[in-house]
């Protein structure tokens, strides 16, 4: 297959997206050997960890990493599929400015018949999210309240923690300090 790069250059968004994603928040991998990955990413690139989930909480185990204030922008986890002997992406994350871009992207999403996979929130980092399926199968998620450390290195107690399916639920169940209200309520309705 050739490559059109005129068409391909050609391509934007349609106006009136109703969700714009700000950055690439985070990039979750699945690795062969969780210590010896999370050693590289502290020991060689600077990496702070944030969180760890024991094999209990995900099999393999997890742990989440930050070069910034993000709660992470890496997260590590662990057994990657040892039967292939290869690592790959886990998912790719894009950050969106507030919670009703989440609720208006489900909305978006749900239009053009993407498989979303899961919605609402899930334990460390505390976010919102929708999380679907590309084209080619990638998992990808947009999200909204990731929590963010300071320089005190103070992450939030997993005591706090939240985790839901559907976002109705994890909006209804904030943890401490997260600020769910909605500036257009209505957005609530339009999902149900």
């Amino acid at each position: 297959m050739t490559v059109n790069v005129d068409k391909i250059k050609a391509m934007t968004p349609p106006p009136g997206t109703p969700f714009r994603a700000q950055k690439v928040g985070h990039v979750v991998l699945n690795v062969m050997d969780l210590e010896r990955s999370t050693a590289f990413y502290t020991g060689v690139l600077g990496f702070r960890v944030s969180d760890v989930y024991t094999e209990e909480m995900t099999r393999g185990g997890m742990v989440f990493l930050r070069c910034g204030t993000d709660h992470h922008t890496i997260a590590l986890v662990g057994q990657a599929r040892a039967e292939s002997l290869r690592t790959d992406l886990n998912h790719l994350a894009f950050e969106v400015g507030s919670l009703d871009e989440v609720l208006m992207a489900r909305e978006h999403l749900k239009k053009h018949n993407t498989r979303i996979v899961f919605e609402g929130r899930r334990r460390a980092g505390c976010q919102i999210a929708v999380e679907f399926l590309d084209p080619d199968g990638h998992h990808l998620e947009i999200y909204w309240g990731l929590d963010q450390i300071g320089s005190d290195n103070a992450v939030r107690p997993s005591s706090e923690w939240r985790e839901h399916r559907g976002i109705e639920a994890a909006i209804a169940d904030a943890p401490v300090g997260q600020d769910t209200t909605l500036r257009n309520p209505a957005l609530l309705k339009a999902g149900n």
